[in-house]
């Protein structure tokens, strides 16, 4: 029979043979970490809860991306082995700057819109410049607008009537040499007229592949209709509009778009603004 005042069983290990507690780290963007079964390193992307739980996405300096479950003790951060944890969502902060990059003006309102405006392909377009540069646009007064193509637009360009303070600037998808669209683009480009562009087929594939969670923007063949080729080759279901939701949501700033993009959006808001404030 042990007596009353006999120690505890956890009480007869030596202190050094315990076992030494492993910190829990909050899976925090950028984080490097070695998962410990794979030996794979690389910097947090995001952590998000899928139906098994919660899960990490690391991407390596080779921009590979591999998803890994939370679990104890399952990976090293400068060779130590940590818990890493979801992160604990911060109270909202008003951010110094916007999504453009550019330093965030507060309590002010929107200008009364100009009469210059900025067309875009399509709604997408539309919707991806919004995301990242529409609080510079309300300050600036500039209205954008989506045209579902161009192959109108010189008729367009001529029913706008642009003239000096009253620009148009024109962000096409796919402008490179010898296509329809550089073509287009000669046809109504002016002193008030500023045709710009991307080299990409869509605007899908302006978001960085690494923002999306993919290794890159899949090829497809001519002849397929491209975003279902896309979402086909992803294993992503044939539903461009969905597709679209998933891309967008991952856009949280300039840093996910490519700059051949980032470019040609500063320089229209420069063309139509400039006459504004001179």
């Amino acid at each position: 029979m042990t007596p009353p005042n006999a120690p505890r069983s956890y009480d007869l290990t030596p202190p050094w043979k315990r076992s030494a507690p492993v910190p829990e780290l909050p899976a925090e963007r950028d984080l490097v970490v070695e998962e410990v079964t794979t030996g794979f390193c690389g910097a947090v992307l995001r952590c998000e809860k899928t139906a098994e739980g919660f899960t990490v996405t690391l991407e390596d300096r080779h921009g590979r991306l591999r998803v890994f479950p939370l679990t104890p003790r399952g990976f090293l951060v400068d060779g130590k082995p940590v818990t890493l944890v979801r992160p604990t969502a911060a109270a909202p902060v008003a951010p110094a700057r916007t999504a453009s990059g550019s330093v965030a003006v507060r309590g002010v309102r929107a200008r009364v819109a100009l009469p210059s405006r900025i067309y875009v392909e399509g709604r997408h377009d539309a919707e991806l410049v919004e995301r990242v540069w529409g609080d510079d646009l309300r300050i600036e007064g500039v209205v954008v607008e989506y045209l579902e193509g161009i192959d109108d637009l010189p008729a367009i360009v001529a029913d706008f009537a642009p003239e000096p303070g009253r620009r148009l600037g024109v962000l096409v998808d796919h402008l490179v040499p010898g296509t329809k669209e550089s073509r287009i683009a000669a046809q109504v480009s002016g002193a008030d007229v500023l045709v710009v562009g991307h080299p990409y087929i869509d605007v899908w594939a302006a978001v960085k592949a690494s923002s999306v969670g993919i290794a890159a923007w899949p090829e497809v063949p001519r002849g397929e209709v491209w975003k279902e080729g896309v979402c086909r080759r992803l294993g992503w279901p044939v539903d461009p509009p969905a597709a679209w939701k998933r891309i967008l949501a991952s856009v949280n700033s300039y840093r996910d778009l490519d700059p051949a993009l980032l470019g040609r959006v500063e320089e229209l808001i420069d063309f139509v603004t400039a006459q504004a404030t001179t």
